[in-house]
């Protein structure tokens, strides 16, 4: 059993097929190819549609520069109104209505012109019902919809994604300036301030890049610490505990400092940041930020056990029997035997 126009309507509308109220534009000519449809469309219960018709491409072109509607059907007649130089125009005009072209050719004959004139649909007046008419104007409205929401989602992931980078960009910054400040207070020297500005941070000449050339650290090194940055980024701390342990003994023997170290990471981390692209840079910060902690924390850890060490260095065990009180008493008994020993010989 069929169902009625209401019960079409609410099921149609709860599920997002045809739209409640649509407002189309029907460009004709004199002869008005496929009025009737247009007209039968406008009068189906199954959705409100609004219909205004206009006669002439002109005409058309003026009335869509000046107002919106949701869809645009377009009387194809060669000889009168070329339907497809139209729909091809305003597609290089910029217009992005969904366009349904209505001819009285054969679908199989103009559908792939009309598509690659850039029409959404091309319907055959004498073979095309209303309802069908309905839903494939429902179904080009949908589809500029989702398209324009998919390039407004693009543009926004875009521009998350430059913020991101500029984020990360900043923060490496004031790393960067934090150590020109602990350089500055080792050698007994002020750093320049830096100033607002609305550059890159990463352009800024900050004093620590040039105390990392000054204190150059070895390529094995670079490297071992940026795969170790890379596998924290992927996995986390929770496996790496053990590398980063050994990492810090490494350092600690080597005898780098925590400002060393933090110029190793912002190096590494710069490369890795660059090399990301368009990907995102929030995660990989987040990671880095946590990874540089745990590796000072155990390198502070490891120089406070080499401080202790030298504090209280370690002691060799004497032998049994040669402690403290018998090795002066010795020492006190072979002075007896010499003194007796000088004596007798005078």
């Amino acid at each position: 059993m069929p169902m009625t126009d209401r019960e079409v309507k609410k099921q149609t509308t709860r599920m997002g097929g045809l739209p409640a109220r649509m407002r189309a534009l029907f460009i004709t000519s004199s002869h008005r190819t496929g009025a009737w449809l247009a007209e039968a469309l406008a009068t189906d219960s199954a959705s409100d549609v609004i219909l205004e018709e206009t006669v002439g491409a002109a005409a058309g072109m003026a009335r869509l520069r000046d107002e919106v509607f949701d869809i645009v059907l377009i009387s194809h007649e060669p000889e009168e109104l070329d339907a497809l130089e139209l729909a091809q125009g305003l597609r290089a005009g910029g217009s992005e209505e969904p366009i349904l072209v209505l001819g009285i050719a054969a679908v199989a004959d103009s559908e792939a012109t009309a598509f690659e004139a850039g029409a959404d649909a091309y319907l055959c007046v004498n073979d095309t019902a209303t309802r069908a008419l309905l839903w494939t104007a429902a179904r080009a409205i949908e589809r500029s919809q989702l398209v324009r929401e998919n390039r407004r989602l693009v543009l926004a992931e875009r521009q998350r994604l430059q913020h991101e980078h500029q984020e990360a960009d900043r923060l490496l910054g004031e790393q960067r300036g934090l150590i020109a400040e602990l350089h500055g207070v080792t050698i007994g020297t002020e750093p320049p301030p830096v100033e607002d500005s609305d550059e890159n941070p990463s352009t800024i000449p900050f004093p620590a890049r040039v105390s990392i050339e000054r204190m150059p650290l070895p390529d094995n090194l670079i490297t071992h610490y940026a795969d170790l940055l890379r596998a924290y980024v992927i996995m986390g701390s929770g496996n790496l505990a053990a590398q980063m342990r050994d990492l810090a003994g490494l350092l600690v023997a080597a005898g780098v400092t925590p400002q060393q170290t933090m110029m190793l990471h912002l190096q590494v981390l710069e490369d890795l940041i660059n090399g990301l692209g368009s990907r995102s840079a929030r995660h990989v910060m987040t990671r880095a930020d946590l990874l540089v902690l745990e590796v000072m924390v155990y390198l502070a850890d490891g120089y406070r056990l080499r401080y202790l060490d030298r504090q209280q260095p370690p002691r060799q065990l004497e032998l049994p029997g040669f402690g403290e009180s018998e090795a002066i008493g010795y020492r006190l008994e072979g002075r007896k035997t010499k003194t007796a020993t000088c004596f007798r010989g005078l």
